[in-house]
């Protein structure tokens, strides 16, 4: 009877065992993992890999969506939280949020505040900034709820709604238990918990697609992988290098025309998007390249790494901040990502992160873990299953759910040992909800400023007012708007000092503004006619 594997190549078995050579794994019946008899599929050249039955059964849909909306509570309630007592920021919340209003109201997602720190003009398409089209599927949540509010919430539901594909690809290799125990692992992770704790950003969109395009893969449903590819891309310019790595990953594991056309489709696109579509949107592709320590261009960089390649190495490692990140990143999925070659899909942000000379790509403070934090999870279920198969074939008496239970066990208590150490563990602390007098004179600054005109707002003000004025950041620069929102008592981007802050709003009123408002360090300001350089369309 001929059967075929997960590539389809066809092999010869009659009912006494197989006949001809077997040169590729094949499609078996056996127990999976968890004891249940079912069909797996082999990985390449060693193991076999459990799939469940096509459908979910009952009790696990309902589980695994309990955990999907616990999630969802908990990363929106952290968000939201955050906003309602001024700790969410214009950069970057208000940057997104008038991006997508403007999306919604079809027409170009432009940022008038991101615009006018560039220089740009208030109608600067952000776009331009970051080619993130696929902003565009939020649209619609703006028609029900016009304001940025929408983005928190949104972003705890595409954070959470990775956790199913998770499930999925973890119960297919190593049984059910350990799926719980990687997906809530997963749900609790010190990357998400850092990116929902700090504004919205397009990073949402990357663990859900990339665990789908992982979970697919396995399964075999090529089509459906490829379409979750094609979305990466239009999350963010760099998700092309993420699609190439993710070639490779599929070239190693025999589909070699695949692999091949993710890598060239992953390069060829970034290539397009920087070099072509910013420019064209407005935008200078040259504001985010850090990398002039090792090159001025891509051509020169790839000459550094070739003549210095052991600078380059110590590049990734130096200063300290970097190992501290690494260690992070591998850590929760007990190394053993690094025995998988799913780990390539990762590798091009690893790489983007860690040669730059911009600090804050390098540290686990902010957003950019968020990007590789499925994959690598979902590359330690591959790495474990290759490294007990490794050591099953040395030691017989390894039992391999048992190994796939004690790694997921130890994921899982790895992650739950991290919570304290970053912002899930607010969430537990009474004093994380309490409204302090600030807040309240923040609201009342708030409430100070009229709708439907333009305003400069401290950066954790600016979100506030951006549902209803078109807000500008207020930093050390000549002033364009007639209303400004002030803080002199709390730092706040861009300013150096609170001290330059209170410096500032005393010239300001010498240039002829009102102060409406002064409590707790809110400073609310009004010029009865316009600055005398007010950029068109400012006000």
């Amino acid at each position: 009877m001929g059967i075929s594997d997960h590539r389809g190549i066809r092999v010869r078995e009659h009912a006494g065992g197989k006949t001809g050579r077997r040169a590729k794994p094949a499609n078996v019946m056996m127990a999976g993992l968890d004891g249940t008899r079912t069909r797996t599929l082999a990985p390449l050249g060693w193991g076999a890999r459990p799939v469940p039955p096509r459908r979910w059964p009952d009790q696990h849909l309902v589980s695994v969506t309990a955990i999907t909306v616990a999630a969802i509570g908990i990363y929106a309630l952290l968000g939201l939280v955050r906003f309602d007592l001024y700790r969410a920021t214009s950069y970057d919340l208000t940057i997104f949020d008038q991006a997508v209003r403007g999306f919604a109201a079809f027409g170009a997602p432009t940022s008038p505040l991101r615009g006018m720190d560039l220089g740009q003009g208030p109608e600067f398409n952000q776009l331009g900034d970051h080619l993130s089209p696929l902003l565009a599927v939020l649209a619609p949540l703006y028609w029900l709820h016009n304001g940025p509010e929408t983005l928190i919430v949104a972003q705890a539901v595409l954070f959470a709604l990775a956790i199913p594909p998770i499930w999925l690809y973890t119960r297919r290799v190593l049984g059910t238990a350990p799926a719980y125990l990687v997906a809530i692992a997963y749900a609790v992770s010190w990357p998400v918990a850092r990116a929902v704790n700090f504004d919205f950003h397009e990073v949402a969109f990357v663990p859900v697609l990339t665990a789908v395009m992982i979970e697919r893969f396995h399964a075999g449903r090529h089509g459906a992988t490829a379409v979750a590819a094609l979305a990466l891309l239009l999350v963010k310019e760099d998700m092309g290098l993420m699609v190439a790595g993710f070639g490779c990953f599929v070239f190693l594991r025999g589909r070699r025309f695949d692999g091949v056309m993710y890598v060239m489709t992953g390069l060829i696109y970034t290539f397009l998007a920087r070099e072509l579509l910013i420019p064209a949107l407005g935008g200078d592709p040259e504001n985010f390249w850090a990398y002039n320590e090792l090159g001025k261009n891509a051509p020169e960089v790839l000459a550094t790494l070739v003549t210095d390649p052991l600078g380059v190495l110590k590049t990734l490692v130096s200063p300290q901040m970097k190992i501290d990140t690494w260690a992070f990143l591998l850590w929760p999925a007990l190394l053993t990502c690094l025995f998988s070659p799913l780990t390539l899909m990762a590798l091009p942000q690893f790489l983007e992160r860690m040669l730059s000379d911009r600090p804050n790509w390098w540290a686990s403070d902010f957003q950019y873990s968020a990007f590789t934090v499925a994959v690598l999870l979902c590359a330690g279920v591959d790495g474990t299953v290759r490294l007990t198969g490794w050591i099953g074939r040395r030691r017989t008496n390894l039992d391999a759910r048992t190994g796939a239970l004690v790694w997921a066990s130890g994921v899982f208590v790895v992650a739950l040992t991290l919570v304290p150490r970053f912002p899930f563990d607010q969430l537990i602390r009474p004093e994380f909800y309490e409204t302090h007098p600030d807040v309240a004179a923040a609201e009342q600054a708030v409430r100070m400023v009229p709708s439907g005109v333009v305003v400069e707002a401290v950066n954790h003000v600016g979100p506030h007012l951006s549902a209803r004025t078109t807000v500008l950041l207020w930093s050390d620069r000549a002033p364009v708007a007639q209303w400004i929102v002030a803080d002199t008592a709390r730092m706040s981007f861009p300013w150096a000092s609170t001290d330059r802050m209170r410096q500032r709003v005393d010239e300001l009123k010498a240039m002829g503004y009102q102060a409406l408002f002064d409590r707790e360090g809110y400073v609310v300001l009004y010029r009865t006619d316009p600055p005398p350089v007010t950029p068109e369309g400012a006000s």
